[in-house]
């Protein structure tokens, strides 16, 4: 899906649920802002990086549940 589609998506809220976490994620750490205007790539290895390792957490206490 590229930028303008997603973002689109996002804001209808018609994502499925991954992609929702992701932008959740995004929110909780403040650059939210950042990938609706940039993208996903315009984020630096560290975001990525700390965006990745909360997704891994989040599935991991779902699947625990």
């Amino acid at each position: 899906m590229n930028k303008e589609k997603e973002v689109e998506a996002y804001l209808k809220g018609v994502l499925p649920e991954e992609q929702k976490l992701k932008y959740e994620i995004a929110q909780e750490l403040g650059i939210l802002d950042k990938v609706l205007e940039s993208g996903w790539k315009s984020l630096s290895a560290k975001e990525t990086g700390r965006i990745g390792g909360l997704l891994a957490s989040k599935r991991k206490e779902e699947k625990d549940m």
